[in-house]
């Protein structure tokens, strides 16, 4: 559809994920370039104000050496029914499991944090749920730069949701930034002061659901890029990168079945 609406010469907005591959994002990529038209991927939680604030962190280097990092994402749990409603959901061919689909805004969240991934590793099973992709799984990444990550999703969490958040540990602190969803300041503890320190304090909010508050700077972002006064938060391009790391966890994880 996106390739549809390039070619027709209108703008394309899309949610994450962009594509379930790394070649549909590619079309998609290449048909707005052919036709000059912007691309913007939905990536909201970039814009969450406690994101804001650990992005800030790693760019002022407070972390110095960045050794480890890990994104959890506690779900669920979600029905069967959520899935029998719709036959496209769960499969291979039109939505891949935990990780492309509810886990795909963290993978996204690792990349911008910590750079470009160099390998990964994966188990993931299908335990509860009559779907062909995962519904829980836990992957290893390793960072260009060094850094060992971990993604750890799962889709059954009893008895509700519990957990979307991310730790990143250094030589001179650490954060996790926790809650429901990235919504919550749980640690933040760093060798030198800066006034972000105080602004951290207050940063937690309550979001009405799992998207949080993101989707509006994001939508200002894509009007002020269409009157030429900004650039795009979240192009193809960057889109594109979560896709890339989900498929390669798809490509090199070890399937453990239903236990």
């Amino acid at each position: 559809m996106g390739v549809d609406v390039a070619r027709a010469k209108i703008n394309v907005l899309t949610e994450k994920p962009m594509a379930i591959n790394i070649e549909a994002a590619d079309r998609l990529i290449q048909a707005c370039d052919e036709n000059k038209v912007k691309l913007f991927v939905v990536k909201q939680n970039r814009l969450n104000s406690t994101m804001q604030l650990l992005k800030n962190a790693i760019d002022k280097n407070r972390f110095g050496r960045i050794y480890m990092a890990q994104a959890n994402v506690f779900l669920g749990p979600v029905p069967e029914a959520y899935y029998d409603a719709e036959k496209w959901r769960g499969t291979w061919e039109f939505d891949g499991g935990a990780y492309m689909n509810q886990a795909s805004h963290y993978v996204d969240a690792m990349y911008w944090l910590l750079g470009n991934v160099d390998s990964v590793s994966a188990f993931t099973a299908t335990m509860a749920r009559k779907i062909e992709a995962e519904d829980t799984g836990s992957a290893l990444l390793h960072f260009r730069n060094g850094i060992i990550a971990s993604i750890n999703v799962t889709m059954l969490t009893y008895p509700k949701n519990f957990e979307g958040s991310i730790t990143i540990i250094g030589e001179k602190g650490i954060v996790k930034v926790g809650g429901v969803a990235v919504n919550k300041i749980e640690k933040w503890e760093f060798e030198d002061y800066d006034d972000d320190d105080r602004i951290a304090q207050d940063a937690n909010y309550q979001p009405p659901n799992v998207y949080g508050f993101g989707h509006n700077p994001y939508y200002r972002n894509v009007v002020d890029v269409l009157l030429g006064r900004a650039v795009p938060s979240t192009d193809g391009r960057d889109g594109r990168k979560s896709v890339e790391i989900i498929q390669a966890i798809y490509q090199k994880r070890e399937k453990t079945g239903r236990k």
